[in-house]
């Protein structure tokens, strides 16, 4: 009877754990009236860098859209891609918004709210080297050589998918679309829309890309292991969105007009 009665206060000191945890990450943020968005920065058209030095792009947008209804703040914290899943686990930063797929792996160290958007793995190369590799037995062998971003999904499909490759690793798609630009690389694989977008950035410099992805993938917003309160809220938020069609409006202007792209850095 003593091993029962132990046994059940010991789930109900797990869940009343959890459900601290869930509610102080919310409350948290309530309190401090404060939302930190962490992101890369380097991800056009999700986030990137304008001429006036501050961040601008879809996920920026959301970003703010999300603060302006929650009642607090906006503080965008800008790192390398690799960071920030460690930034969220150490309290750094309350979500992510970065491009950031939503695979199995990563969702064992966050919850993830969404998708917002659906994407899918292309490859960014030379419209000359393009035309001798359009299917994915001539992109996996030796004598092609890759660039991807580190810590990405993109790394993770080089390596399972097109493993003969020579890969390459950037720390971001600035690094990795110069490799592709000077010749170092064959090619470059990331997201369709950041190869489309890139194609847009450069009209002159004889890129191009797939028409069609070569793996379908959904992007959301990760945040804090159990903290339900907070997915509930943000769910909510996107939905109600969706709804009015906020989110069709986003993604035409960051996706389907390249106007904004003089306003790049």
């Amino acid at each position: 009877m003593k091993r029962v009665i132990l046994s059940v206060a010991l789930v109900f000191a797990v869940i009343f754990s959890a459900n601290a945890q869930a509610k102080s990450t919310l409350a948290k943020i309530i309190a401090s009236g404060e939302l930190k968005v962490g992101m890369s920065g380097n991800q056009p058209p999700y986030s990137m860098t304008a001429k006036s030095g501050e961040l601008m792009g879809y996920e920026v947008d959301l970003a703010n859209l999300l603060a302006g209804s929650m009642g607090v703040k906006l503080t965008l914290v800008q790192m390398p891609f690799g960071e920030l899943l460690p930034s969220l686990e150490s309290g750094k930063i309350d979500v992510i918004m970065s491009g950031m797929t939503i695979t199995s792996e990563r969702n064992t160290k966050a919850l993830f709210v969404g998708p917002y958007m659906v994407t899918g793995k292309s490859i960014l190369t030379k419209a000359s080297t393009l035309a001798t590799l359009d299917e994915q037995a001539e992109i996996n062998q030796s004598a092609v050589t890759l660039v991807a971003l580190q810590g990405s999904t993109s790394e993770d499909f080089v390596k399972l998918v097109l493993p003969d490759a020579i890969l390459t690793l950037a720390k971001d798609y600035d690094e990795a679309v110069n490799l592709v630009l000077a010749d170092k690389v064959n090619a470059m694989i990331a997201d369709l829309e950041i190869c489309q977008v890139t194609m847009m950035r450069y009209p002159d410099s004889d890129l191009a890309a797939l028409d069609q992805p070569l793996s379908i993938e959904p992007i959301g917003m990760a945040i804090s292991p159990n903290a339900y309160l907070l997915e509930n809220l943000v769910s909510n938020y996107f939905e109600s969105l969706a709804m009015v069609g906020v989110m069709d409006l986003l993604e035409e202007k960051w996706f389907e007009d390249g106007s904004w792209l003089i306003q790049l850095k």
